[in-house]
């Protein structure tokens, strides 16, 4: 028999507090009345004794003390899920938004989801090809991969995030088994209108499967909305043997979210005022990714945060690189040079790039051009500060070669246009295209098996 409370002893933010409360179990969702006028949703996350402590998630604004009623559903929050979420656009808590009707649902399953089994992992192999340079050349995706994307104010991360959902592909012949899970968390609304219209102008609206949190939208939405969005991609990749790409900005507007909750509820705080759990609690949004055993579909992950102050040390980019596997950073100085995408290659890594390129994946030469051209770009780095002390023209003739290749690397390779995409072999091409300003001697990263078959290619 289903128990209905009268009244709530306390209200905190978006936190209302429940006594003598019987059977409540955590994170069971429960419905509130308010005033008999509209019917919101909130999820039980803490529990002593008899009072339970229920996060609303449409906000406590006109909720009463006295003649509010609560009642307890004994199920998790679930999302109906089928394959009509493709070309859908749904709300932060996955309730349609676009116009178009409900979902009628082969499943319900609960945005919590389940973590992957270790043992039934299955490694990551082959990669996700995006038709950006820096990223397919030098910081591969790959499939089952979590890699995230440090960006900052400002930052063109945003229409970074459109380019990747709009050119990204899977490697071999299934491209109709792809698909495309795109979180935005807690952005404005005209934000919001340029990823709609992005996706629908490009004609990959049918693969996308969107979900919108808005800024002015409950805070307590925010933690639900990448919950939502790996589950439904869990489904279409472990049911429906899809590979899916889950794009999710902003996971800083998360962690502030995250810790407002956490303030409401009286916890004690740890670095920046974050609760002491972000770490455990980020790791059971990216561990979501990969690939399981038995199963031909795949979910792979870039997360984007933007970094406070462009602080690579912040909590949120600290913990989130040691969950992920590399990390892609966005550069201010790129970006005010005019360069797109402003990637700064050499703080930036793909951990399993390796086990996914080279023969049988992209190219044989491909793992040797990556190598040779960080440490090209690297050496650029030194030239300059040596050309700062002592003058450009006192440079040696093979230090104004690294000058060049560095100013070549840069608006030729890095820079792109936003509708430019280009193939992983016209990439790799483009990359010896720029070694070949250095002399064969200073290509001592690659084989010479490679140098005998490229360098000398016209």
């Amino acid at each position: 028999m289903a128990i209905e409370y009268l009244g709530v002893k306390e209200i905190s933010g978006p936190l209302v507090v429940l006594e003598n409360v019987k059977g409540a179990s955590y994170e069971e969702i429960v419905e509130i009345d308010v005033g008999g006028k509209e019917k919101r949703m909130g999820q039980i996350i803490s529990i002593d004794g008899d009072k339970a402590v229920v996060q609303v998630f449409e906000g406590t604004e006109g909720i009463s003390k006295i003649n509010t009623k609560t009642h307890l559903t004994g199920e998790p929050l679930k999302l109906p899920l089928s394959k009509e979420i493709l070309g859908r656009v749904f709300s932060g808590v996955g309730k349609p938004i676009d116009g178009l009707g409900n979902i009628y649902p082969d499943i319900k399953a609960d945005v919590n989801g389940k973590p992957i089994n270790p043992v039934s992992r299955e490694y990551p192999r082959n990669y996700i090809e995006t038709g950006i340079s820096s990223i397919d050349a030098l910081t591969t995706l790959i499939r089952g991969q979590k890699l995230p994307i440090f960006s900052g104010n400002g930052l063109p991360h945003d229409a970074l995030a459109v380019q990747i959902a709009r050119q990204a592909k899977i490697a071999d012949d299934k491209g109709s088994d792809f698909a495309i899970v795109f979180a935005a968390i807690g952005v404005k609304n005209d934000v919001a209108n340029y990823f709609k219209k992005a996706f629908s102008d490009s004609g990959v609206l049918e693969k996308v499967v969107m979900f919108l949190n808005l800024s002015n939208d409950p805070v307590t939405e925010r933690i639900i909305t990448p919950r939502a969005a790996l589950t439904a991609a869990e489904y279409l990749a472990f049911t429906h043997n899809m590979h899916i790409l889950v794009i999710m900005t902003d996971i800083s507007s998360y962690a502030e979210a995250l810790r407002e909750v956490s303030s409401s509820k009286g916890e004690i705080p740890s670095r920046k005022g974050y609760p002491g759990y972000l770490y455990s609690d980020l790791a059971s949004l990216y561990e979501r990714a990969g690939m399981v055993k038995g199963k031909n579909g795949s979910v792979t992950q870039i997360p984007i945060l933007t970094m406070p102050n462009d602080d690579i040390t912040h909590p949120i980019p600290d913990l989130t690189g040691y969950i992920t596997e590399g990390q892609i950073v966005m550069d201010r100085g790129l970006f005010q040079r005019g360069i797109y995408p402003p990637i700064s290659v050499l703080p930036s890594l793909s951990r399993l790039m390796k086990d996914g390129i080279g023969e049988g994946y992209t190219r044989a030469d491909h793992n040797d051009v990556a190598n040779q051209l960080f440490a090209a770009y690297a050496n650029v780095a030194e030239v300059k500060a040596l050309a700062s002390v002592i003058g450009e023209d006192e440079l040696s003739k093979i230090d104004k070669l690294y000058i060049e290749f560095g100013k070549q690397f840069e608006e030729k390779f890095l820079s792109q246009q936003k509708d430019e995409e280009r193939s992983i072999t016209e990439t790799l091409d483009l990359g010896w295209e720029l070694l070949r300003i250095l002399p064969r001697e200073e290509l001592n990263r690659i084989d010479t098996k490679i140098l005998d078959e490229y360098y000398d290619k016209n």
